[in-house]
């Protein structure tokens, strides 16, 4: 992995929320990555249950500033930064006002889902792409986890598809078994049309399901990894149709190699 650049996004990271399989991947495939001599960046969302103070986030005001544009409104783009103690690993923060002050991650003290998740997803994945446009790193690998970044892949595919930055890049996306019931807001479909992508493309999505979204992911996407020993039975199913190499999943101990061999051999060819 010496010297490949490697993008890592993902809803959620330790030690900045709580442990579960997203998170823990989400923080050991970078830390594998750095240790084997590749180039690592880190993004996830600033949720306002993000203690700011404790894990030491500031501002990046060179990255900030930009407004960016979600279902016909405008919406500024804060980037925050911190790094996790002991392990050289930088995280940029997406954040937003509308979007991530909300003392929650994905759903009210209820386990509601936020009506506004589809555009919260929408606005992460336009907000790490011109980040990384602004930091002008071209990334070999993009590997992306938990569905509140999923939308990521579709977003580069085709609303970015002319950006030189990423002509070279790979997407890989996980799947785990941490989605959510029911459905994102019904226009989700309508919102995403706006910005350009052609309804084809995204058809499914017309009942924004946690499966259907990730589906949207999947086809979007170089290469699949499955994160979860158990996945919705739906997608188990739809992984067994796709051409893209299937990586099946591995435990936390035997992960490090199984990874890094699946990104060299099946991912950067």
């Amino acid at each position: 992995m010496k010297d490949k650049r490697i993008l890592y996004v993902s809803s959620e990271v330790i030690p900045y929320l709580p442990e579960t399989e997203i998170s823990s991947m989400s923080f050991e495939a970078p830390r594998m990555v750095n240790s084997k001599g590749g180039q690592i960046r880190i993004f996830m969302p600033r949720y306002g249950n993000i203690n700011e103070r404790r894990h030491q986030l500031h501002e990046v005001i060179r990255l900030s500033g930009m407004n960016l544009v979600i279902n016909d409104l405008d919406m500024p783009l804060i980037i925050k930064v911190a790094s996790i103690p002991k392990e050289r690993m930088q995280v940029y923060f997406i954040d937003n006002e509308d979007y991530f002050k909300r003392k929650a991650t994905l759903t009210d003290e209820d386990g509601n889902l936020f009506p506004d998740n589809d555009e919260r997803a929408i606005f992460f994945a336009k907000g790490v792409i011109e980040t990384v446009k602004k930091l002008n790193w071209s990334p070999d690998v993009i590997h992306v986890h938990g569905w509140l970044a999923s939308l990521l892949p579709l977003y580069l595919r085709n609303y970015y598809a002319n950006e030189p930055l990423f002509s070279e890049s790979k997407i890989v996306t996980s799947v785990y078994d941490q989605g959510f019931e029911g459905t994102l807001d019904n226009n989700m479909m309508a919102k995403v049309k706006f910005d350009g992508i052609a309804e084809q493309k995204i058809d499914v999505l017309e009942k924004p399901t946690y499966s259907n979204i990730m589906k949207v992911a999947i086809a979007h996407s170089d290469a699949i990894i499955v994160g979860s020993e158990q996945i919705p039975k739906d997608l188990e199913e739809h992984l067994k149709t796709i051409d893209q190499p299937v990586l099946e999943y591995k435990t936390p101990e035997e992960f490090a190699e199984a990874y890094e061999a699946f990104y060299q051999t099946e991912v950067l060819v």
